[in-house]
């Protein structure tokens, strides 16, 4: 009864969803090929690649509504809902999201690399390591000392930073230092 009610709705929704999986795998492919091209860590593509698969997830959630014959006005009470919850958690959680977009930007055009030795010119706490692992929130640097610094990602685009030395991991592995 259901299918036969639905049945134009549920091809449509599912070519729609097949249409979401080939812009999904295009856009994986484009990234890994772009990102290997460049030498990213393939933790971050692979990271990269979850954003693309959950952001084509919420424009399906979005979109089949509309397939089944939704109105705008019946989505709109919904949404502003949810938007109003969300909103006042996201407020709470800004800082995280500024971490995550800034993890996004550094992804395409951050000019250093896992295993450079930068300096981080920060007034307050000024920082020279070597970058161990660029993560969604922060970054992962080693100093010389042998700690290990983790920095938040929105503020290493906010300071200036100076490359010391390319390729400078394979001075941790000299001094006896283990990474972990």
């Amino acid at each position: 009864m259901f299918f036969e009610k639905y049945q134009f709705e549920l091809i449509t929704t599912g070519f729609f969803l097949l249409f979401l999986l080939l812009v999904r795998w295009i856009l994986v492919m484009l990234i890994t090929k772009i990102s290997r091209k460049q030498g990213i860590n393939l933790a971050r593509i692979h990271l990269m690649n979850r954003y693309v698969s959950v952001t084509l997830l919420i424009i399906g959630l979005l979109i089949v509504p509309f397939i089944f014959g939704t109105h705008v006005k019946d989505l709109a009470l919904v949404f502003s809902s949810i938007f109003a919850v969300i909103g006042i958690g996201l407020f709470a959680i800004w800082s995280i999201l500024s971490n995550i977009t800034s993890g996004i930007i550094m992804f395409f055009s951050f000019p250093y690399k896992v295993g450079d030795k930068i300096q981080i010119h920060d007034k307050d706490f000024p920082l020279e390591g070597i970058i161990e692992d660029i993560r969604a929130f922060q970054l992962h640097l080693r100093l010389d000392n042998g700690d290990l610094v983790t920095y938040p990602n929105n503020l290493i685009l906010q300071k200036a930073v100076t490359l010391v030395q390319k390729d400078a991991i394979d001075e941790l592995f000299e001094d006896g230092t283990d990474l972990i």
